[in-house]
């Protein structure tokens, strides 16, 4: 439990102060932003801020979710809602429409984790419930890859 007896938040501040962290555009904003502008140029200029909220990381969330597999939703999602920041990230791994359903959803360089959904009980479940880390091969050889947060057993395969 976090202060005051409030749960933790389910997502966390991540460094993004290191040496050689890119993230956005690459600052192309600062090579548009003196120049004289042409005349059938729609820039505004505007601010150099993006849309982009950078060194949030919602890990945590979706360990939550993954581990209510099986509880009614609506409990669920009201839970979230009141630990989140924002409630856009809960839809990065549990299906809004029968359409939007996925085994699995990357969530970073190497983090991968079930697809989830709402079943016709209102209950939340697993997309594929057979797929666990035994079950997929890393695309790469020089990184750890995870499922649900256990590194994945197969050796990646050239």
């Amino acid at each position: 439990m976090g202060l005051g007896g409030q749960k933790k938040p389910l997502y966390r501040k991540v460094n993004t102060r290191t040496h050689g962290v890119r993230h956005g555009d690459g600052g192309k904003a600062k090579w548009d932003r003196h120049t004289k502008p042409e005349k059938n140029r729609d820039y505004l200029g505007g601010s150099m801020h993006s849309h982009h909220q950078h060194g949030l990381d919602y890990t945590p969330l979706f360990r939550f979710l993954i581990s209510r597999v099986g509880k009614p939703w609506t409990d669920v999602h009201k839970e979230a809602i009141a630990r989140l920041d924002k409630p856009d990230p809960i839809f990065w791994v549990v299906a809004e429409h029968e359409t939007d359903e996925q085994a699995y959803v990357r969530t970073g360089e190497s983090s991968y984790f079930s697809g989830l959904f709402v079943d016709k009980d209102g209950l939340l479940a697993k997309v594929d419930p057979t797929m666990d880390e035994t079950t997929l091969t890393p695309f790469c050889s020089c990184c750890t890859h995870t499922f649900n947060g256990k590194p994945f057993v197969k050796p990646f395969q050239c």
